[in-house]
């Protein structure tokens, strides 16, 4: 289990498996992440990324908001994995993509996925 001792939520594949004492009511920047896996990934590695990322919000403080999940629809035009992460600002978003915790977890995405697609946006 992540321990979060600040506000956060991480929700993965529609669970909620930690909340923090309070929720942030004032979420200013979304960090979303869509993944197309390479043929030939297994489970195993799927598996890994997860718990990766399940330990994100525990050590990376900028954090305020993470839910990551497979795609349950399959679809043509789906990607097979998604995040949605939140920060307080811009700035919070800027010290998280070169947090030490963090870059393992990016290679790993670039070591499995054929396509990676991102977009950041204020709420």
């Amino acid at each position: 289990m992540v321990n979060c001792f600040r506000p956060c939520k991480i929700i993965h594949s529609g669970k909620l498996l930690l909340l923090g004492s309070a929720e942030r009511s004032k979420i200013m920047i979304k960090h979303v992440v869509f993944m197309k896996f390479k043929a030939g990934v297994t489970e195993k590695d799927i598996e890994d990324l997860e718990k990766a990322m399940a330990k994100l919000p525990g050590s990376v403080p900028e954090i305020k908001e993470y839910q990551f999940g497979r795609d349950i629809v399959r679809s043509e035009r789906s990607y097979d994995f998604a995040l949605v992460s939140a920060f307080e600002d811009l700035e919070a978003l800027k010290r998280y993509q070169p947090h030490p915790d963090h870059r393992p977890v990016l290679a790993k995405v670039k070591e499995i996925c054929e396509n990676i697609l991102a977009v950041d946006f204020k709420v």
